[in-house]
């Protein structure tokens, strides 16, 4: 046996999906800017070192910039990240992705990804061509986390500038920093570069809510997301509760511990009056939710009408998990206990 063919044979196996985003993206001089067009082979051929660390093969899932990214396509992607790892060959998944929404699609496969090893995370805020693109190097330690036994049983991660970071926990910080993507209240888990990969801690608040395999297409709730401000008056919430489309749940950003106005507090009460499920989150960067001050629209009040209250999670993750529970049950006592877990 050569050489080369017991390095390829002793190498771990990843594959992975791409979906687009500025880590795939060029310049194009009839739109005026980036648009995604990299293939995932051909940003797989634009890394140095890339196969020496791992066999890849890749899929290409979508090619797509992330505002444009929808739950059909993370139902898609958690699909096939459980078929490919469902097997002994593949060792990991990595996905590319732009940053915009990734810390949404993370968060969704942390829920319904059922295999304990490795999903990872990636993207870029450099575009390829730019001089100081931060794609190969991020994609490099994407990988080298996929393969890495530590990274068994943490659920999906996202790796981006020598970081890890638990999908839970993540969020975008910067709008054109490469350290845009930071664990703002308990810091990364830990660390990817040249030296290797080492975890300093381990995530705990994990669950799984799987999406039946042989459903290729599962309704998932249709949930919004309206913010709290200073005069918020509760229109926006009658607007969807009246829109022809119908609200199947609904997702509050309120102000500090999740506080709403009065009027405000009222429209959300209409809305739990038709049983529809209503999630308080706080625009809050950090800190957990609790009912600590009595009336309409503080903590107290919103749990006497069924409000559930998200605990730490950002208002665009416990949208996520609400469409996902929502599969399950509308029972507020049993969404809380989902959203407590």
């Amino acid at each position: 046996m050569s050489l080369l063919l017991a390095l390829a044979v002793a190498l771990p196996h990843v594959t992975i999906l791409s979906t687009g985003g500025t880590i795939a993206s060029q310049y194009d001089e009839a739109k005026g800017g980036l648009v995604p067009a990299l293939t995932g082979a051909e940003l797989v051929a634009a890394v140095p070192g890339l196969d020496q660390v791992a066999i890849v093969n890749v899929e290409q899932i979508a090619n797509i910039g992330s505002p444009d990214m929808t739950p059909e396509i993370w139902q898609k992607l958690a699909r096939r990240a459980n078929e490919l790892l469902a097997g002994d060959e593949v060792t990991g998944i990595v996905i590319t992705h732009g940053t915009d929404t990734l810390e949404e699609t993370a968060y969704f496969l942390d829920l319904t990804v059922t295999s304990d090893k490795p999903v990872i995370l990636v993207g870029a805020q450099r575009a390829p061509s730019f001089y100081d693109t931060d794609g190969p190097r991020n994609l490099l330690n994407a990988v080298r986390v996929a393969v890495s036994p530590e990274a068994t049983g943490k659920g999906t991660l996202v790796v981006m500038n020598g970081q890890i970071h638990a999908a839970r926990e993540v969020v975008k910080t910067n709008t054109i920093a490469r350290e845009t993507f930071k664990t703002l209240e308990f810091g990364a888990l830990g660390v990817a570069n040249l030296g290797g990969v080492k975890f300093y801690r381990a995530p705990l608040r994990r669950q799984t809510i799987a999406i039946t395999e042989d459903e290729d297409d599962v309704r998932l709730a249709r949930v919004e997301i309206v913010a709290h401000y200073a005069g918020a008056d509760g229109r926006l919430v009658r607007a969807l509760l009246h829109d022809p489309d119908g609200l199947d749940g609904l997702v509050i950003a309120g102000t500090g511990l999740g506080h709403v106005s009065v009027p405000m507090f009222d429209a959300i009460a209409e809305v739990r009056e038709r049983g529809i499920p209503v999630v308080i989150s706080t625009r809050v960067y950090t800190g957990r939710l609790m009912a600590l001050y009595a009336g309409k629209g503080r903590g107290v009040g919103l749990k006497e009408i069924g409000a559930v209250l998200a605990d730490n999670l950002s208002p665009q993750k416990a949208r996520i998990l609400l469409m996902l529970a929502m599969t399950r049950t509308k029972d507020p006592t049993e969404l809380q206990a989902i959203f407590d877990h």
